[in-house]
């Protein structure tokens, strides 16, 4: 689970490091971008998709396998909805930055990025119940290969729409549309027609309307829970942009931002199947299994925050060159690198305590 997050994440990565190496304007303007997308919408979509790591994961636990594909159909129609607004508000966000005093220059960028990272919006009210659909049934074979093969694939597919489409900072967000859209449909095919989604694979039907409200009874403090965590650290980049220098100021917290985000996938992806296993076991009746799997997972996140963060404080010196040329920026995110390090020791912390919530939520 910690590769398929993580895979997710890269995409992300590997457009801003390509968009960051044409200039400051694009590193700029493309993580502001990025950063709006996660405060306004994929934060919102990944928190609420997480009420079916209780609602599935008990229903998975109780053997109502059946129920376990409805709540999915639930979650991707509710979703899909959600998103409606908020891709309206994508596509006008270019002029909300400059009403709000964003650099003008940087604002437009950002803005037709955002205008083009529409599609990805859309495929994340897709993907992330699919997920949690696999997660609940801990089949995690099919998300690891398709969250592979997808990096593996858009790195040519980046590389070629950014340098060689004369689209620059756009052709990676198209890039970025792509991947996740395929992503999205090789698990939606391995749902359809595999073996071993046969006992839950239901047909689509009005039953799905009548799980909304439960749906969104848990996906309001899932996302809450999220949103809390990812608004604070996102929210700074937009704030950079208000410095005397924005250019290198955003320059700067974005590859600090962007690296804490890629790197909170180990934790959140080791919560959530904490989560699932949590809600299995109570589904099931086992309480005292379920105490000791939430017993493991906070090992976990301490040993990784610590292993991570001590990692990440060796290699301070020259990570940054993986985004940007400019040797301004690379000093700066040297000398913030050890606050990083402590933020990513409390994320760890936070990410799998908010994992074992999630689990025992249905049973409170």
């Amino acid at each position: 689970m910690v590769v398929v997050m993580m895979s997710q994440y890269m995409i992300q990565v590997i457009t801003l490091m390509m968009v960051g190496h044409l200039s400051p304007l694009y590193l700029s303007s493309t993580a502001l971008a990025v950063s709006l997308a996660a405060v306004t919408g994929f934060s919102l979509l990944l928190g609420m998709a997480g009420a079916l790591e209780t609602i599935s994961g008990q229903s998975y636990g109780a053997q109502q396998y059946k129920k376990l594909g409805t709540q999915t159909y639930t979650a991707i129609f509710s979703l899909t909805l959600f998103s409606i607004p908020l891709c309206v508000l994508w596509i006008y966000m270019g002029d909300i930055l400059v009403f709000i005093g964003q650099d003008p220059a940087i604002s437009r960028e950002a803005g037709k990025f955002m205008t083009y990272l529409v599609p990805t919006l859309v495929c994340y009210a897709v993907y992330e119940p699919l997920v949690r659909y696999f997660q609940s049934q801990s089949l995690v074979m099919p998300m690891f290969v398709s969250s592979c093969c997808t990096v593996f694939l858009h790195i040519p597919l980046c590389w070629a729409l950014v340098y060689k489409s004369g689209l620059n900072n756009l052709g990676g967000a198209i890039a970025m549309g792509i991947s996740n859209w395929l992503n999205a449909t090789l698990l939606a095919l391995y749902m359809m027609f595999s073996p071993s989604c046969a006992a839950t694979r239901s047909p689509i039907s009005v039953e799905m309307f009548h799980g909304i409200g439960e749906f969104f009874r848990f996906a309001i403090p899932s996302a809450a829970m999220v949103c809390l965590e990812w608004w604070s650290f996102e929210l700074l980049i937009l704030l950079s942009g208000l410095l005397p220098n924005p250019e290198l100021e955003t320059s700067v917290l974005s590859v600090c931002v962007t690296t804490v985000s890629a790197l909170f996938a180990i934790p959140y992806r080791i919560a959530a199947a904490a989560s699932t296993r949590i809600a299995n076991e109570l589904g099931a009746g086992n309480p005292q299994t379920a105490r000791i799997a939430a017993c493991g997972v906070v090992a976990m996140g301490v040993a990784n925050g610590l292993i991570v963060s001590s990692v990440l404080f060796t290699t301070r010196r020259f990570f940054g060159y993986c985004f940007s040329n400019e040797k301004q920026v690379v000093d700066y995110v040297t000398n913030i690198a050890p606050l990083v390090c402590v933020n990513i020791i409390s994320d760890s912390m936070q990410a799998v305590l908010s994992g074992v919530v999630e689990g025992v939520a249905g049973n409170i």
